[in-house]
């Protein structure tokens, strides 16, 4: 959901740069992953036999979706875990009378967000209770994994196999479940959320648009970011998908409509996230950006604390987590996929083993996850999260566009294009491809640059990107070979 970014969401200003971003590069790089997929029959490394130099860009990003699923799993055990703790007569995160609470917590909850030294029930319950936050004394103690956490983190790993060992043919199928699903809870939270107080206050502010925060460099940042995971595009996960459709697929029919439908899907999903934010803002007579928090904190602490004050509060809560674990096993599926895909494409004998490869990743992301239930998980975790997946998306997705538009070239791509669907793509995306999108990249680029090192940048000494971009050309070496295409 893309309107959990940080302070920017508040005022709405997310909105502009996510919607320009959209047009000017998340649909036309959606459209040319989903064009490069089909055309070539290959993964995210294999497709790169059209320009053998650019070969490593497709291993950082099969090695970026790995990365993220060691975190982004954990992200599904705990909401698995809630889910768990949702069928009770009374939610635990109500009250401060648990084992798990410190002296701070107090259930006086009418102004309790102005006290510093107070905390909420939801919160110690995260960080206490499930998390125990409290045990660790930083990075250097992890200690060992939580049962608790580890058992939902196997069940996790367990769904992911059975869903993709057989490739495309038992996950689009579970994928029905899965997308479909998070419609149906959204509208009913959608339509409980604008009944309360306070509700109409804060889909108002999701509304507005301060015009001097998109003077910000980072919610451009963000909103570009963000574009790269809603859309899927930089994971590999849309040139996996797309090399199993059939050649002659319109795949510019299947790049607008999906680009649109998840747009307004996140546009409509923020209508469902304000109206409770709103209803936090008033229920505790605090501005809305004091209630709005980043991260995990959100999801697991915010909307919680939310739904606790709702008649059949646990009916609420099994929704809701109902709706973030098909959310998340989705999304899950998506990134494993483009990495088993993007593998066995590019190493052939992995074809006649693809169960054994599939069973030997999970369990690979399993065991490196299991840092991520200790005590001190959520130190690993942030890190994951805040290094894994954020600038080196957008770098990899540059890369791509470069190597496509400039050294492949646009006129042939798009000839590429004319063979499958019968028809060239217009000015529009030949322009954005090769000028528009990767000139808004590099841009986007030196204003991730600290202020402190733009004059290295301004002298070609850019030493914070040395080891991303190396990282995509570093697996250049032996690509004289081209691969057959798929039968």
């Amino acid at each position: 959901m893309f309107v959990l970014y940080n302070g920017a969401v508040v005022s709405g200003a997310f909105l502009v740069p996510y919607l320009f971003f959209m047009v000017i590069a998340g649909m036309p790089l959606f459209y040319m992953e989903l064009a490069l997929g089909q055309y070539n029959r290959e993964g995210a490394a294999g497709v790169w036999k059209i320009c053998p130099l650019f070969k490593g860009v497709g291993f950082t990003v099969i090695l970026i979706s790995l990365y993220v699923g060691f975190y982004y799993n954990v992200i599904i055990a705990w909401a698995l875990f809630y889910l768990f703790s949702s069928f009770s007569g009374e939610l635990p995160w109500i009250h401060c009378n648990n084992t798990w609470n410190s002296p701070n917590c107090s259930d006086l909850n009418s102004t309790l967000l102005n006290d510093t030294y107070k905390t909420t029930p939801a919160l110690e319950y995260f960080e206490r209770g499930v998390l125990h936050l409290h045990e660790s004394s930083g990075i250097d103690d992890l200690g060992l994994p939580r049962w608790q956490l580890t058992s939902c983190l196997a069940v996790v790993i367990v769904v992911l196999y059975f869903s993709l060992w057989k490739g495309v043919k038992t996950s689009g199928k579970v994928v029905w479940i899965t997308a479909t699903m998070p419609y149906v809870v959204l509208t009913v939270l959608l339509l409980r959320g604008v009944t309360l107080p306070g509700a109409i206050d804060g889909i108002k502010a999701y509304l507005s648009v301060d015009f001097l925060r998109l003077c910000d460099a980072q919610v451009w940042i963000e909103a570009a970011t963000q574009i790269c995971f809603s859309l899927g595009v930089g994971f590999g996960v849309l040139i996996a998908f797309s090399s199993y459709n059939k050649f002659s697929n319109n795949c510019y029919r299947d790049a607008i409509i999906t680009s649109s439908i998840n747009s307004l899907t996140s546009f409509f999903s923020g209508f469902v996230i304000f109206s409770f934010l709103g209803y936090m803002s008033h229920k505790h007579n605090v501005a809305l950006d004091k209630v709005a928090t980043d991260g995990p904190g959100l999801v697991f602490i915010i909307y919680p604390e939310a739904i606790a004050t709702l008649p059949g509060s646990s009916v609420w809560a099994v929704i809701f987590f109902i709706m973030l674990l098909t959310l998340g096993i989705d999304s899950a599926m998506g990134g494993m996929e483009s990495v088993i895909t993007g593998l066995i494409d590019e190493f052939k004998f992995l074809h006649k083993h693809r169960e054994l490869f599939t069973l030997f990743i999970v369990v690979s992301t399993f065991l490196i996850s299991l840092s991520c239930v200790t005590n001190g998980g959520i130190y690993v975790f942030t890190l994951l999260d805040h290094f894994a997946a954020g600038t080196s998306i957008l770098f990899g997705v540059l890369i791509e566009a470069i190597g496509i538009a400039w050294f492949y070239g646009v006129d042939r791509f798009s000839d590429d294009i004319q063979e499958m669907i019968g028809q060239r793509p217009g000015l529009y995306w030949r322009l954005c491809w090769k000028f528009v999108s990767p000139c808004f990249l590099l841009k986007l680029a030196y204003a991730i640059t600290p202020e402190t090192e733009h004059h290295l940048v301004e002298r070609g000494e850019v030493r914070q990107f040395t080891v991303s971009i190396m990282a995509a050309f570093m697996c250049t070496a032996e690509q004289g070979r081209l691969h057959k295409f798929h039968g």
